[in-house]
């Protein structure tokens, strides 16, 4: 594990006990129905995942997670770095009675991690590759984990949104950060996404952006084939401060003229059968 993502994870590490506590996890115990609005999002474009062997990569404290069991596969597994996001989830899929695995590794260990087991379908939540240094090894490891024919599925935050400036006192949207690919960019976050009072222990963290074309290039070349490509204007957070309006049922897009800036996407892709 390289410095970067170790400063990494001790961020993630101390994100877990307020997100534990702000992720509203007393929902998913009271109505054994309720679903994430990440997947309440994905639903339309996800489809069926009924009798599919299912991978939840980079899972956190696996609200995502149990939402996917929730939909009817086979079986679903859970990938993460942080030894406390797996015992939450743990904790979370054991108090729903849901029987889901989680296995303790960073992404690009995954394959060695999850042993010879094969998925149907690998699902990324929102605002995981930003967390990865190297688009090109992310792609070919969701291509070993998957079976011939099988799926990747990911709602990710928009590069370009990755790529502005943090809301500005005068409302400009201003490319300021990289587009592509770099060693990364360090910033200091001393909260979360979620309301708390306590700052975080570990507030360092190093982000890392992708272009869309490096993207879908590093999937082509791990032999997958592109299915679906869609850009949102909606982002299930509020990136922008004034310049954003709530939606409801956790989305925000830009208060004026939403159609000058994508800031998510969904890309499908399956992997050949040669």
């Amino acid at each position: 594990m390289d410095d970067d993502i170790k400063v990494n994870l001790a961020h993630w590490n101390s994100r877990v006990p307020h997100h534990v506590l702000g992720y509203g996890l007393e929902r998913y115990q009271a109505d054994p129905n309720h679903l994430s609005h990440v997947v309440r999002f994905d639903l339309p474009r996800l489809g069926s995942i009924e009798g599919l062997d299912v991978l939840h990569l980079q899972c956190h404290i696996g609200t995502d997670t149990l939402s996917l069991a929730r939909l009817g596969p086979r079986s679903v597994t859970g990938v993460d770095f942080s030894r406390p996001a797996l015992d939450a989830a743990s904790a979370l899929a054991s108090a729903c009675g849901a029987e889901i695995t989680y296995v303790e590794s960073e992404v690009y260990s995954a394959v060695d991690a999850v042993g010879s087991e094969r998925f149907d379908l690998v699902y990324t939540g929102v605002g995981s590759l930003g967390w990865l240094p190297d688009i090109a090894r992310w792609a070919q490891t969701v291509s070993a984990l998957l079976r011939p024919g099988g799926r990747l599925f990911i709602r990710e935050g928009h590069p370009v949104l990755w790529a502005l400036a943090d809301p500005r006192p005068d409302g400009l949207l201003v490319l300021t950060y990289p587009y592509f690919e770099t060693k990364g960019v360090h910033f200091t976050e001393s909260f979360s996404y979620v309301p708390h009072e306590e700052p975080l222990t570990s507030p360092d963290l190093v982000h890392f952006n992708h272009g869309v074309g490096q993207i879908i290039t590093a999937l082509l070349n791990a032999g997958m084939r592109l299915t679906s490509f869609e850009e949102h204007d909606t982002v299930p957070w509020n990136p922008l401060g004034e310049a954003m309006e709530e939606l409801g049922d956790g989305e925000y897009r830009l208060r004026e003229d939403p159609e000058r800036l994508p800031v998510t996407y969904t890309l499908q892709a399956v992997k050949v059968d040669l």
